[in-house]
């Protein structure tokens, strides 16, 4: 007993260890990361806090479990938040995750082998977009589409001829590693010549579309999805934004169909984060991200090392370290952690490195 006791303080006290080493790393490295965030005082409070011991299956109002009156008033104020944030008909806040959320958007909206048409992952798509290794890749016909091999920007007039031969049921526009802007009007132009859904996944790029700094796909997308700890500064968790007509496929594919119970200390946390994004500060801040990311794209152009897409209109860069610097993406990464930068390894359109 006294040997297990003594392992048990052991484990504890390494925990412990590693959790101040880690908020060490953290405060002493610049983080240029664009899927990471850091969030307020208030947003990490509810993330950890009691309403984490509440189990709350279903939805407000049709709960399975009793006790839900205040919980339901949490989450109602999350929807309602994020509804105002977005100017949207519908949100559902419940996914734990972005790969989540698009899983449920696929089992409300798609049948197993329906076609999918999206990016590339080598030119700036998500794993759930179509990977072969992923879920989607596994349980839909999943099409690509390209960027110019010139401009390395999105090319319309291709995507719309590919969409037109392949006739999927679904387009998703919304990426995790492009940096210009998205028309959404266009993609809705396309989807709509053949009757396809667009599902706009703009994981990356929420908070821009929250103040005005990027294009809104709302009157554009049947659904939106995106994660809330990324440029948004929220917990880590996932919302789907949504017309009132699919509201209730939504809701089903996310519980029962896609999850169980919600975790409503990040509810709570994803309503704080939406409050704090209505602030006019959010907006300032945001503004600020985005000039940094420009001025360092413009620097590093300045220099003559390849920009992919020949620069940004977001708060994320990416750079051709193996023609600039004679690097792979892994090299760059690891000298850069060694100088205190912490950056990620990604795959370049039309790469020839391996992952």
């Amino acid at each position: 007993m006294k040997k297990f006791v003594k392992k048990v303080n052991s484990a504890e006290k390494l925990l412990a260890n590693y959790y101040q080493k880690e908020r060490k790393r953290q405060k002493n490295t610049l983080n240029l990361i664009a899927s990471e965030n850091y969030p307020s005082k208030k947003v990490l409070t509810y993330s950890g806090s009691l309403l984490i011991n509440k189990y709350a299956e279903g939805y407000p109002q049709a709960r399975y479990y009793q006790g839900c009156q205040n919980i339901d008033k949490i989450e109602e104020l999350a929807i309602d938040l994020a509804k105002k944030l977005f100017k949207v008909e519908y949100a559902n806040v419940q996914p734990h995750s972005g790969s989540q959320a698009n899983q449920a958007v696929y089992l409300a909206l798609l049948k197993p082998g329906d076609k999918i048409l999206s990016l590339n992952l080598l030119a700036g798509g998500h794993l759930t977009h179509g990977a072969k290794v992923n879920f989607s890749g596994t349980f839909y016909q999943v099409h690509h589409y390209n960027l110019d091999p010139v401009s390395q920007k999105l090319n319309y007039p291709e995507i719309d001829q590919m969409t037109q031969e392949i006739k999927p049921k679904l387009i998703i526009a919304g990426y995790s590693a492009y940096s210009l802007k998205i028309d959404f009007a266009q993609f809705r132009k396309i989807a709509d010549k053949i009757g396809a859904y667009l599902l706009a996944d703009i994981a990356h790029v929420a908070g821009l579309v929250a103040v005005g700094l990027f294009p809104s796909p709302v009157p554009y997308a049947d659904v939106t999805t995106f994660t809330t700890h990324k440029t948004l500064r929220g917990p880590r968790g996932a919302v789907i934004l949504t017309k009132k007509e699919l509201g209730k496929k939504i809701d089903k594919a996310v519980f029962p169909g896609n999850q169980g119970g919600p975790n409503l200390a990040i509810i709570a946390a994803k309503a704080q984060c939406f409050y704090e994004v209505l602030q006019p500060a959010f907006k300032v801040y945001q503004k600020k991200v985005l000039e940094n990311a420009q001025i360092m794209a413009d620097y590093f152009q300045n220099q003559g090392v390849k920009v992919i897409s020949g620069g940004t209109e977001t708060h994320l860069l990416l750079i051709d370290t193996k023609n600039s610097y004679n690097l792979t993406g892994k090299a760059a990464a690891e000298k850069l952690e060694k100088a205190g930068i912490i950056c990620n390894k990604n795959m370049l359109p039309y790469d020839e490195e391996k992952p």
